[in-house]
């Protein structure tokens, strides 16, 4: 899709989920206080750095406690509230800012960190030709359970066959997984799940 066409779906998503972000935000900050909204550096497109925002999930400083980044499914730095948010997958929802900032596209290869980056292959490298998505065709084809090269592969096969078709199907198909409950972020940095 055009970024413009992003832009504006994405602001219409905000605007639709507000009251369901503000809910959650109220509950985070009851739960444990702290900031609600996580931050992280992650790399975009052409491998510019960018500031991906999320609702926090674990609590506070979570990346310096025990193993840092990596976290295994029932980490005790996930709070009670972060759980179920992973589960309907509504810790993503702040993404839509990044969409709006041009950072993110709705569908595009899900954004990384620059230490997975930098191991990357000539050939992976080209999952940073577009935009970095809030969904793309690796989450809705199995991401969570395939090895970590075969989702970069993936996302490579989207970049070459990419088209406002293709995204309106990973568009649809990525709201039946929603609403089935079967999430798509698990396990989305292979194996760093990357996001307080």
């Amino acid at each position: 899709m055009s970024p413009t066409l992003d832009r504006a779906l994405a602001a219409l998503a905000l605007v639709a989920t507000g009251p369901l972000l503000a809910l959650a935000v109220a509950a985070i900050r009851l739960e444990g206080g702290g900031p609600a909204i996580y931050r992280q550096r992650r790399v975009g497109r052409d491998g510019q750095p960018f500031e991906l925002f999320k609702l926090r999930t674990m609590v506070s400083g979570a990346e310096w406690i025990g193993p840092g980044l990596a976290v295994d499914e029932g980490d005790p730095r996930i709070t009670r509230v972060g759980t179920v948010l992973r589960r309907l997958s509504l810790d993503e929802l702040p993404n839509l800012i990044n969409v709006v900032r041009g950072e993110m596209a709705l569908v595009g290869p899900r954004p990384t960190i620059q230490v997975q980056v930098d191991r990357y292959t000539e050939r992976q490298r080209r999952r940073l030709e577009v935009r970095p998505g809030i969904t793309g065709w690796a989450q809705i084809n199995g991401r969570a359970a395939l090895p970590w090269h075969e989702r970069i592969e993936l996302d490579v096969w989207y970049v070459d066959h990419r088209s406002l078709r293709l995204d309106l199907t990973i568009l649809v198909r990525t709201v039946e997984l929603l609403v089935s409950g079967r999430g798509l972020y698990r396990g989305e940095t292979g194996g760093w799940r990357t996001g307080g």
